[in-house]
């Protein structure tokens, strides 16, 4: 199977769901990108069933990836440090993932700092045409409006809006970290996720951490979950439980079948469907 563009990090699930569907015993990925190919072999090691092998384009021929090693977190620069207090300030959540610090409300990104700026905006185009309209106003105050549009939006009972939907998962793991008993454990902290996000309207599984557990939470039908999940557990904490957190409406055969197919398999959890409501 070849994998090709940006999301192909992304790729191992879909790769392994078609495998299933097909019955076959052994699957080849092939990867133009080699960055790609080596997370995707990372975590191809991590299954028993079907036999997976990973290979990256070398001009003509190819060769087998070998595997990335688990990620470390590079530290945050003083000077973006320095700028938590005025996200805190504007009523955003701090949030530090892959030396980068973000504000977040509810899970979604309001704004981030960008090189010892503070820059407002979901997403990088909507951070970059408020750079251009309003460059001339304090950054600590467009925030304060962004947190409170999007704390409007971003409630259990809130109108339909893209900004309830984009990442749902994090506020999953908001509610599952103050609410830990939902999924049977008694702490959970935070942890950034093993590779760093890309687009914000893709889902990316958002894992945490506790007593010997690595808790991972997704939001509708997500084919690169188990891979993420058992690549989160190899980066944390390789010998803990890896719980899976679902909805009740996205509790998908596919999604435990793959649980089950991992060398050590996860468990998977599921919350209310109003779990929005319960923290």
């Amino acid at each position: 199977m070849l994998v090709e563009g940006s999301s192909a990090r992304r790729a191992l699930g879909g790769a392994l769901a078609w495998g299933r569907k097909h019955g076959v015993a052994a699957l080849h990925v092939v990867v133009e990108d080699a960055e790609a190919a080596g997370v995707l072999a990372r975590r191809a090691a991590l299954f028993g069933s079907p036999a997976v092998t990973v290979s990256v384009v070398d001009g003509t021929s190819l060769r087998p990836a070998v595997p990335a090693p688990p990620p470390e977190q590079p530290s945050l620069a003083a000077a973006d440090a320095e700028l938590a207090p005025l996200i805190v300030q504007a009523g955003a959540d701090p949030v530090v993932e892959h030396g980068v610090l973000r504000g977040e409300v509810r899970g979604l990104e309001v704004c981030r700092v960008v090189d010892g700026r503070l820059q407002v905006g979901v997403g990088k185009h909507d951070r970059e045409a408020h750079l251009l309209m309003h460059s001339d106003r304090p950054p600590v105050e467009a925030l304060a409006d962004a947190v409170r549009l999007v704390s409007e939006v971003r409630t259990p009972d809130g109108p339909p809006h893209e900004m309830r939907r984009l990442g749902a998962e994090r506020w999953l793991r908001i509610v599952v970290c103050r609410r830990p008993e939902l999924v049977g454990v008694d702490r959970l902290e935070p942890v950034p996720p093993p590779v760093p996000r890309g687009d914000l309207r893709l889902p990316a599984p958002a894992p945490a951490v506790g007593d010997d557990v690595v808790v991972v939470c997704s939001v509708g039908i997500d084919t690169d979950l188990v891979p993420t999940a058992a690549d989160a557990r190899l980066t944390y904490a390789p010998a803990a439980r890896l719980v899976l957190v679902v909805p009740q409406a996205d509790d998908h055969p596919l999604t435990r079948a793959l649980a089950a197919s991992l060398r050590v398999p996860a468990e998977v959890v599921t919350v209310p469907d109003d779990w929005r409501t319960l923290a």
